[in-house]
């Protein structure tokens, strides 16, 4: 008996620390909710700030980092030639390589380093935009013109390699590939382009492709996302034109539901709360949907009209207690809005770019931990705060990073942190830093 419970000590020791949820292994951690679930977390930022354990240098990028099994993973891109000019309209025209780095969790030290040449056609060129994904002790990577890559985790050894736009005879849409790939059993689901392959699922050992579905033009910009309704798993894939639902084994498509946001920037990821499920953009688009419980199929709540629901370009909304909590891309205000009708309770752009003023496309990326939230604003800002119908509450903030790109004549960053080793792992185009958040 002794040794039994010795085994099952160890066994839950062993899974305290290297278990999937005291790590951020893809976009939005483990699960994908934007629910950071470790505890013995600070309540309040000391009055000289948090301890930074460490700094590295990376180079140009909007992707987040991953952590996973002691190992930060991040993406980042360096320029040789071109100017970086960021306009909504146009594309830029640069030379360099593109990069996957992994540094130790613990002291930063970089462990390999995986790069190949790339040019970039882009607007907002400034480095790949997908926060690596890693799953079964590999690395997948998908590069702002379409290199997807997978590499070992332990050792940064390629594995397999596509270069989509050749692959699918498609382009890079104006603002780069951004549609982080989505692991699920032995697929792995990704964005593509081309004609019939919008959404294509690969074996992730192999990269063999398993099915390919959707026509679109462009492909637009929302990671692939899974959810459960009807008693089975759907695989949502929005394209600039329509919500559409998956069988992900086959790819054949369950049901359709237009929706088509301005510019072609179908980008936040589809929010699931119970048998409701959210999608909104820029444009004043929206909708909220009832998902059947009988079979694969919704019904229309209802749509979102000028100053009410949320709106979000940059960072994917969070449905809590009858919530919607997101920003709204128009004037860069985050929003509490009621699930039921969308009606908007309150908004404040304080916590995004941190003044009172209309700021386009203002962002703040929203993580929940127990009952608050931690926010990281465009501001380079680490804020705790409680959200709830009566409004925003902000506890402590803290000037994590500085914000090193531009955005509509404003410095940003516009980078999601990864939250796992009770820290915050964040990066701009200079540096990655992990922050202790430790009780």
């Amino acid at each position: 008996m002794r040794q039994t419970k010795l085994l099952a000590f160890i066994v839950v020791l062993s899974l305290s620390r290297f278990g999937y949820a005291d790590d951020w292994p893809q976009w939005l951690g483990p699960e994908r909710d934007s629910i950071w679930r470790e505890t013995g977390i600070i309540d309040k930022f000391p009055a000289d700030g948090p301890p930074v354990k460490w700094r590295m240098p990376v180079d140009l990028g909007y992707s987040g980092p991953a952590v996973a099994d002691g190992r930060v993973f991040v993406t980042d891109y360096v320029k040789e030639s071109g100017d970086i000019v960021n306009s909504p309209g146009g594309r830029n025209k640069l030379k360099g390589k593109e990069r996957v780095l992994c540094f130790s969790a613990e002291t930063g030290e970089e462990l390999w380093k995986y790069e190949y040449d790339r040019t970039y056609n882009l607007s907002y060129a400034a480095g790949p935009r997908c926060t690596p994904t890693v799953a079964g002790g590999e690395v997948y990577t998908l590069g702002a013109e379409g290199d997807l890559v997978c590499l070992t985790a332990d050792k940064g050894e390629l594995v397999w390699r596509k270069d989509l736009t050749k692959e699918y005879n498609t382009t890079a849409p104006i603002w780069g590939f951004s549609g982080h790939p989505l692991v699920d059993g032995d697929l792995l689901y990704c964005l593509v382009g081309g004609k019939g392959s919008v959404a294509v699922a690969f074996n992730k050992d192999t990269g063999k492709e398993v099915w390919r579905a959707l026509s679109a033009d462009p492909q637009g910009y929302c990671p692939p996302t899974m959810i459960e309704a009807a008693g089975i798993k759907q695989l949502l894939i929005w394209d600039p034109y329509k919500l559409n639902s998956l069988d992900p084994k086959s790819g054949k498509v369950l049901w359709s539901v237009p929706l088509q946001p301005a510019y072609e920037m179908s980008i936040i990821a589809p929010r699931q709360s119970g048998d409701l499920l959210f999608a909104s953009g820029i444009g004043r688009v929206g909708v909220m949907l009832k998902l059947d419980y009988e079979k694969p199929g919704v019904s229309e709540l209802w749509r979102g009209k000028a100053k009410k629901a949320v709106y979000s370009a940059e960072a994917t909304p969070i449905l809590e207690d009858g919530m919607i909590y997101g920003v709204d891309c128009h004037d860069g205000a985050l929003v509490g809005a009621r699930i039921e009708d969308g009606e908007r309770l309150w908004q404040t752009r304080v916590p995004t770019s941190g003044g009172k003023r209309r700021a386009d496309h203002g962002t703040v990326f929203l993580v929940k931990q127990e009952d608050r939230y931690f926010l990281f604003s465009e501001t380079g800002d680490l804020i705790i705060a409680k959200l709830s119908p009566e409004g925003y509450d902000e506890i402590s903030r803290f000037h994590a990073i500085e914000p090193t790109n531009e955005a509509f004549g404003r410095p940003v960053v516009w980078s999601h942190p990864a939250f796992a080793e009770k820290s915050a792992f964040i990066r701009n185009d200079k540096e990655i830093i992990r922050v202790d958040l430790a009780e």
